[in-house]
């Protein structure tokens, strides 16, 4: 059985990831209609990883015994200046969920829950490349500047990303993962 305290406070991480992924899904529009197809299927799959990411945790409640209570999700930023604006806000935001995947392991720790503080050590490693990945392409375009011809070099690279996580949540995720060898 799951302690109320941390299981309100996986709900509430539930709700951040949702809006990790609403705000990818927002981000990923304003690249599209910027011309920016490479970047828009970057952000389309890191739609789907904070997508996966909910449901991990969604499915850990259920596994505990606990209820998942879903809220209002926030409405995402969906205008930006720039490429690299745009990455730095999605660094920032990786930041955030850094802060609050670490504020969960405390709790766990507090509360001696020790299932919770290993299933949060998978998102603890994630949120480490999460975050590199939002700094190498901030540091990419920072050194592209203005160069259009490098911006489109570039955007047809991170077009090539594909999606390597579940997708299909009725399968359930922690199954898929294991099947697929996936952390």
């Amino acid at each position: 059985m799951i302690a109320k305290k941390m299981e309100e406070a996986i709900n509430g991480q539930i709700n951040k990831e949702m809006f990790s992924a609403y705000l990818y899904l927002s981000m990923a529009s304003w690249a599209e209609v910027a011309g920016l197809k490479g970047i828009t299927t970057w952000l389309k799959v890191q739609y789907h990883e904070e997508m996966m990411h909910a449901m991990k945790f969604y499915e850990y409640i259920i596994r505990k015994g606990g209820t998942v209570k879903l809220v209002k999700i926030e409405t995402p930023e969906n205008s930006f200046d720039s490429a690299l604006s745009m990455f730095e806000k999605v660094l920032t935001h990786e930041e955030f969920v850094t802060k609050s995947i670490n504020e969960l392991v405390d709790l766990a720790i507090t509360e001696k829950d020790h299932a919770s503080k290993v299933f949060l050590d998978w998102y603890v490693n994630e949120q480490v490349e999460e975050e590199q990945n939002a700094n190498e392409i901030i540091q990419t375009l920072k050194m592209i500047g203005e160069n259009k011809a490098a911006l489109y070099l570039y955007d047809k690279e991170l077009g090539a990303r594909t999606l390597t996580v579940p997708s299909d949540f009725s399968l359930g995720v922690e199954s898929q993962l294991g099947a697929a060898g996936a952390p």
